[in-house]
């Protein structure tokens, strides 16, 4: 008998397997015949993970009409909660901040703690996110748009009976437009309740304990659900380190016998490329008009020996197919994935750090701060173009945005006094806690430098500027290299380039579970900045620093070229081009050729984009024999996303290592 079973076992488990390559293969193949069409490399209909680069964690996913919204945990990050808006769940925009330091005395003011979760949803005619501070407290604001102002947090009250609410709760929204939340508390406590008008707790609770008892799910945490076809779709997370499962029942009960376990949730990652190995933390899948469903997923990012994980949890949009009434996710790969069928953004570029000259009389929702203190210490001058940071003695103010990019230049002006010999004020790069930094900054070391500096390793030069100094840093994967500049013209290096692995590598203690941030920084003594860009379109942008692409692959880890006589392209995200008075009339392109050839050069995109530039690509007698091809450009000014387009052509004939505008 033990032996039947165990054949009869091996032969289900085989017969598992063989449903899942099935399912693999046709879901691949169905992407592939669709992407054969030529139309796929004149327009941008593909996208590339992920989708929000940069410090992304336990996402949550809604939709209200045309609308999508994504928040999730900003930990210490302050002011809290920042929320993201998309029409087409790929181009995401940061439009709102919940709670900000005037309302957050309750939240703990420290690395790794600050505010998780952020459940956005809408019911009884108000959004409304749920969320958690201080490990086991549930509350909510609500706000009549999406874009606030949120009203002041409010505490979800709980009974003897369900104890503390916990963290990385969740709100499902049923058919009949009953709302409830998704509790988790600990690695056992796993329960559904019903919510009431008030955004209060109502009715009975659902207990469903049972689902990790035994640890079979790690902390099974992060619960989301979704409903189709009748049945209910329950969603737990392993951990910060992987695994995402998923159950169903066709009613909401807590009996266990009337559910099913389906197991996994991810199909097996079949791309040994694919920097995003351990997709988990859903957001609660959707379904499209056009009956595709997608969700959200959160990976650290590391492969081949390439760590990343400093950058932080990064979100990917994940398609999800369904085999009858069992639900597959797709993870992450490095291959281009066929766009949710949805109008396309307008005037929402890729997900990127945002540049700021400083002229509003607010500060852009898309700055943070470590720590509450750290808002005090920030000042726009009117709109002068000018913001000062104003640390304590001993101490260092702050100005940061998430990190979302391997190549960048990031460029301010700063005005310090350069005779104080404590002060020192720049750009700057640091983890979580603050602990591991890069600073590119003017201070005094013996005498007035510029400094480039990691810990012990330090590039520093004379500061022959003045009071007022441009400074940029440059970030070429794990290499940061500093220079500086009276005119933001003619710059100086500072040496050859410091390592970054330090930072950029899985940190102590999951980095006080967030990612590197970039931005401004003084120390000591006020300072003052004129602008913060990123990325600076005026200089050398690595081809290979592409966001998105199709028909597209790099050579060498140094140029990129066409795979396809259809031709391919690239697309480098947030490319700042100045603004109207200090605009951009030339861009320079770095390539070689084996025979004569043509790119073109878009902005924004490559439909309803426009086309900047024609560059024709003569031979420059082989691929080793860079030469710069220039074309005039009209006066290019703001944030973009840049494409580069190669037309149709022999694969590998242009090899194209930068490009660069100028004025």
């Amino acid at each position: 008998m033990n032996r039947t079973l165990l054949k009869m076992n091996k032969i289900m488990n085989i017969s598992f397997i063989i449903i899942l390559l099935l399912l693999d293969v046709v879901f691949a193949q169905a992407q592939q015949k669709k992407m054969d069409s030529a139309s796929f490399y004149n327009e941008v209909k593909t996208y590339v993970n992920p989708v929000l680069p940069g410090d992304h964690p336990d996402p949550t996913l809604f939709r209200k009409g045309k609308d999508f919204y994504y928040c999730g945990s900003s930990f210490h990050f302050t002011p809290y909660l920042p929320i993201y808006h998309s029409t087409d769940l790929v181009h995401w925009e940061i439009v709102s901040r919940v709670v900000y330091p005037q309302n957050a005395g309750f939240v703990q003011d420290e690395p790794s703690k600050g505010i998780w979760q952020g459940a956005i949803t809408y019911f009884n005619h108000s959004f409304w996110i749920y969320f958690s501070a201080n490990g086991d407290q549930q509350w909510f604001s609500k706000a009549t748009t999406a874009y606030g102002p949120w009203s002041k947090p409010v505490m979800v009250k709980t009974t003897p009976q369900l104890g503390p609410l916990g963290y990385d709760n969740s709100i499902f929204i049923d058919d009949d437009g009953q709302p409830y939340m998704l509790i988790k508390n600990g690695q056992k406590i796993n329960r559904i309740h019903a919510i009431g008008k008030d955004g209060q707790l109502t009715g009975k609770m659902i207990n469903l304990d049972w689902i990790n008892a035994h640890l079979q799910y790690s902390w099974a945490e992060g619960p989301v659900m979704c409903k189709r076809n009748g049945y209910y779709y329950y969603f737990p997370a392993g951990s910060v380190a992987g695994g995402q499962y998923v159950l169903r029942t066709k009613v909401l009960t807590g009996d266990s016998t009337k559910w099913e376990r389906l197991g996994n949730f991810f199909k097996p990652l079949d791309d040994p490329n694919s920097p995003f190995r351990v997709a988990n933390h859903i957001g609660a899948p959707l379904q499209l008009a056009d009956g595709t469903w997608w969700t959200l997923a959160q990976s650290y990012e590391d492969a081949n020996d390439d760590d990343w994980s400093g950058t932080g949890r990064q979100t990917s949009l994940c398609p999800v197919i369904w085999d009858g009434d069992r639900p597959w996710g797709i993870p992450p790969t490095s291959y281009p994935v066929i766009r949710p069928d949805l109008p396309q953004a307008n005037g929402i570029l890729w997900r990127s750090v945002h540049s700021d000259y400083f002229k509003e009389d607010r500060l852009n929702v898309c700055w943070h701060f470590l720590n509450r203190r750290a808002e005090t210490e920030c000042t726009l001058l009117g709109k002068s173009g000018w913001v000062r940071l104003s640390p304590k003695k001993g101490e260092r103010a702050h100005l940061l945005q998430k990190e979302t990019d391997h190549y960048y230049n990031a460029v301010t002006r700063v005005k310090i006094d350069e005779n104080d010999t404590t002060s020192s004020a720049g750009l700057y790069l640091t983890n979580g806690n603050q602990s591991v930094n890069i600073r590119l900054f003017a201070g005094y070391k013996n005498s007035n430098k510029i400094i480039l500096q990691l810990d012990t390793a330090i590039r520093s030069i004379p500061n022959t500027f003045g009071n007022t100094v441009w400074l940029k840093l440059e970030r070429k994967g794990h290499f940061i290299s500093g220079y500086c500049s009276s005119d933001d013209d003619r710059w100086v290096s500072l040496g050859a380039p410091i390592s970054s692995v330090p930072l950029d590598k899985v940190q102590p203690k999951w980095n006080a579970w967030v990612g590197t941030s970039l931005g401004l920084f003084a120390e000591n003594k006020p300072a003052d900045f004129n602008c913060f860009i990123c990325k600076d379109g005026f200089s050398s942008m690595p081809a290979i620093g592409y966001r998105n692409y199709f028909g597209i692959k790099m050579i060498n880890k140094d140029a990129i070229t066409n795979t396809s006589e259809s031709g391919g392209w690239a697309m480098i995200s947030g490319v700042d081009l100045g603004t109207k008075n200090n605009s951009a009339a030339k861009i320079n392109i770095t390539a070689s050729a084996l025979t004569n050839g043509t790119i073109q050069v878009w902005l924004d995109d490559l439909k309803n984009g426009k086309l900047i530039a024609t560059i024709p690509i003569p031979s420059t007698g082989g691929k080793n024999n860079w030469k710069v091809f220039s074309g005039a450009v009209n006066k290019l000014s703001g944030h973009h996303d840049v494409f580069v387009k190669f037309l149709k052509s022999k694969p590998g004939n242009i090899l194209i290592q930068s490009i660069r505008f100028s004025k």
